[in-house]
């Protein structure tokens, strides 16, 4: 790989690094407005929904807590954030579960499954194999990364068989759309934006194709986040998450809302994604099956190299808080 697992933590440890969100601190439960706190997220369905939810439906009023949203690029500069005590929580990808895995956060719910990743090719390459010593855009410690990293394996094919450029997903849209890349490793719904500009791109590879594959997406807290902090924002993701359950429908309109974006676009990323209600996540959680998830996908991050060693589910999934704040 272009950037080792030790530089990458290095870099997100970094305290030099600019980031775009002003210091805050990590749960403060002072003063007469409660619970206060930062919430990232990144732009997509997953990302968006239970959070614009629980505006619509004054869920964090309910339970005593003021969250300020913003929005990022991707999964690891969240975690960056969080570990600097810019953000208290953040919403992350399948491709980024190798930071909470490694100890950067811990994961507090689990929010979806999602089918969004894609390896695309110019018009022309039909499959990864026609990728070979071409140049391939991929924002690294992302989804992304984890979709050309699982084609690559499956055909017999490393990162070394191709040119791998990182950027990130806007750079992407840009560098794929004016033909300075032939492939990427990319997510829904950057992908319909870049088929505006190039309607004949081949998706060569698919998250849906992974056989017995689950790739969960998860709301992550900053270690120094409290529990009692967390007890309060894990029932505001599980209320909001029922009301997704129950209203399909309206929570598109929520996120494009939120998004700023059509309920066209978001209803076509919605696609890709399978939701689950509280009660089917607390049952997971206590049947082992959630950890199964988290499992796979560290066995997953020891074969790319960006986890030494598997560690339990236990050491990075807060299971049994999940549990006690669903109140399930």
């Amino acid at each position: 790989m272009a950037l080792s697992r030790r530089a990458f933590i290095a870099g997100l440890s970094a305290t030099g690094l600019s980031l775009s969100v002003a210091a805050c601190s990590s749960g403060d439960d002072s003063g007469s407005g409660g619970t206060k706190i930062k919430f990232g997220y990144i732009a997509d369905y997953n990302g968006a929904s239970l959070l614009a939810i629980a505006d619509d439906q004054g869920l964090w009023e309910k339970h005593g807590v003021s969250a300020e949203y913003k929005v990022f690029v991707n999964g690891p500069i969240q975690i960056q954030a969080l570990g600097t005590n810019n953000l208290d929580y953040g919403y992350i990808g399948p491709g980024a579960m190798w930071l909470p895995a490694s100890g950067k956060s811990k994961i507090v719910a689990i929010d979806t499954l999602t089918f969004a990743d894609r390896v695309i090719a110019q018009p022309g390459i039909t499959s990864i194999e026609g990728l070979k010593g071409k140049k391939v855009g991929v924002p690294e410690g992302t989804s992304g990364e984890m979709i050309l990293n699982l084609a690559l394996e499956k055909a017999g094919m490393s990162m070394d068989d191709i040119k791998k450029v990182a950027m990130d997903g806007p750079t992407i849209v840009s560098a794929f759309s004016s033909g300075q890349i032939d492939g990427a490793g990319i997510w829904y719904p950057l992908i319909p934006t870049i088929k505006k500009k190039v309607p004949k791109l081949v998706e060569v590879a698919s998250t849906r194709d992974v056989e017995g594959g689950n790739f969960p997406t998860a709301f992550v807290a900053g270690n120094r986040v409290s529990e009692k902090t967390n007890e309060k924002v894990v029932k505001v993701l599980a209320e909001a998450n029922d009301w997704r359950a129950a209203h399909a429908e309206e929570s598109v309109k929520l996120a494009a809302k939120l998004l700023k974006v059509s309920e066209d676009d978001v209803k076509a990323d919605a696609a890709n994604v399978e939701t689950m209600t509280t009660a089917d996540l607390v049952a997971k959680t206590k049947d082992g099956t959630v950890d199964g998830w988290l499992d796979g996908m560290s066995d997953f991050f020891v074969r790319t190299g960006q986890l030494e060693k598997k560690p339990e589910a236990s050491s990075f999934y807060t299971g049994d808080l999940y549990t006690k704040a669903a109140g399930k």
